[in-house]
């Protein structure tokens, strides 16, 4: 199950029947299928890679048109796995590290990024609902890891105009780390 695979659709009702079909032509777990802002669907599944793969191609065949996009992000972090499950929160947090995109895809990049890159965990991933199709990923570590953490994952979308700003941010309040959640 080390492989997750993400649709965005421009069209709710046509998401539904993409992610129906998604379920129905390849064995893979629906992390969730959702409407989201502006107006958008998205459709996040794992499973092995041939399934995801199979279970993709068929859904932005189907989706058509209101593709806006999609991804197979093969070998994923389990960190990544567990906070789009909203493990929790870490222990105890020296830093924080903030990293904010245009699309859901680059977060969904970014967080695994962020974990191979270093020894961080991921507090959150925020996909897109409720903050107007954006997204956000969370790291919390050391404030050295975080800042490479960081700086590794705003790298990887960066050259493509997704990256809309980041912060690192040592020893945060603790009233801030408790309205994260």
């Amino acid at each position: 199950m080390d492989t997750i695979g993400f649709i965005e659709l421009s069209s709710i009702a046509g998401g539904i029947e993409t992610a129906d079909g998604m379920l129905k032509t390849a064995s893979v777990n629906l992390i969730f299928a959702k409407a989201s802002c502006p107006g958008k669907y998205y459709i996040l599944i794992n499973g092995q890679i041939a399934n995801v793969e199979k279970s993709i191609k068929f859904g932005t065949v189907t989706g058509g048109g209101f593709v806006v996009s999609s991804l197979v992000l093969p070998r994923v972090h389990p960190k990544v796995i567990a906070a789009l499950n909203m493990a929790g929160m870490p222990d105890r947090i020296e830093a924080v590290g903030v990293m904010e995109f245009f699309s859901v895809t680059a977060s969904l990049i970014a967080a695994d990024t962020a974990v191979k890159a270093a020894l961080v965990d991921i507090v959150d991933i925020r996909l897109g609902t409720g903050i107007g199709g954006k997204s956000f990923v969370v790291v919390s570590g050391d404030t050295s890891s975080v800042k490479t953490a960081v700086d590794a994952a705003s790298a990887v979308r960066s050259d493509e105009g997704m990256l809309v700003n980041k912060a690192v941010i040592s020893k945060p309040d603790k009233k801030l780390i408790s309205s994260l959640f």
